[in-house]
């Protein structure tokens, strides 16, 4: 991958990865798969569940990640725009975790 983008799973619970592998749309879906399951982004929250959900049913490619449901249809998206959500979300919930516990000392 050309680009850098740092993905932190510290406020994610759980990752779904759902898709058909013989659909002729799913090559992001998959590479997303292979970057998540790095070990420099797993180190990032080992409690982090990653799972994929492979179907042979011609359903839509989709990520579902744990917390406020961020659902992204990989069908439409490309992999790096689908870390850059997926980062982007992670990166508001722990800014949103940290001005909580400022709150409650």
């Amino acid at each position: 991958m050309a680009s850098r983008i740092r993905v932190v799973l510290r406020p994610v619970k759980s990752i779904v990865v759902r898709f058909c592998p013989f659909e002729s749309n799913v090559e992001s879906t998959r590479k997303f798969l292979q970057c998540i399951n790095h070990k420099r982004i797993q180190a990032t929250n080992r409690n982090c569940e990653v799972s994929a959900d492979v179907r042979h049913d011609g359903s839509e490619p989709l990520v579902d990640a744990d917390g406020e449901r961020l659902i992204m249809k990989g069908a439409n998206l490309t992999t790096v725009e689908m870390l850059t959500a997926l980062g982007s979300r992670c990166n508001a919930k722990e800014l949103k975790a940290e001005q909580k516990s400022k709150k409650n000392p």
